[in-house]
C-alpha cells in the first residue's frame, strides 16, 4: 500500500508556474488549490513517502520558507 507525504505551500499569482514546476521537479504532484484564508492562494501537493534523508531535509526547508512567507504577510 503506497503512503503518501503532503506539503502545502502559498502560490505568488505571478509566479505560479514556476513555483508548481519546482515542485514537480522535485516529485510532487498537485493535488489541489484553493484560496486561503487571508485570499491567497494555496497549493496542496503529495508524494509517495519515503525514509530518504534528504527528503526530510527538503521539508524542513519547506516549512521554513512557509514560516518565513507567513511572517512577511502580516
Amino acid at each position: 500500500m503506497t503512503t503518501w507525504e503532503y506539503l502545502t505551500t502559498p502560490l505568488l499569482i505571478h509566479n505560479t508556474a514556476a513555483i508548481l514546476n519546482n515542485w514537480g521537479k522535485q516529485g510532487w504532484e498537485l493535488v489541489q488549490v484553493v484560496q486561503g484564508p487571508e485570499g491567497g492562494l494555496v497549493a496542496y501537493l503529495k508524494r509517495p513517502a519515503t525514509t530518504d534523508q534528504a527528503t526530510n531535509a527538503g521539508l524542513a526547508a519547506a516549512a521554513e520558507a512557509s514560516r518565513q512567507f507567513e511572517g512577511d504577510s502580516k
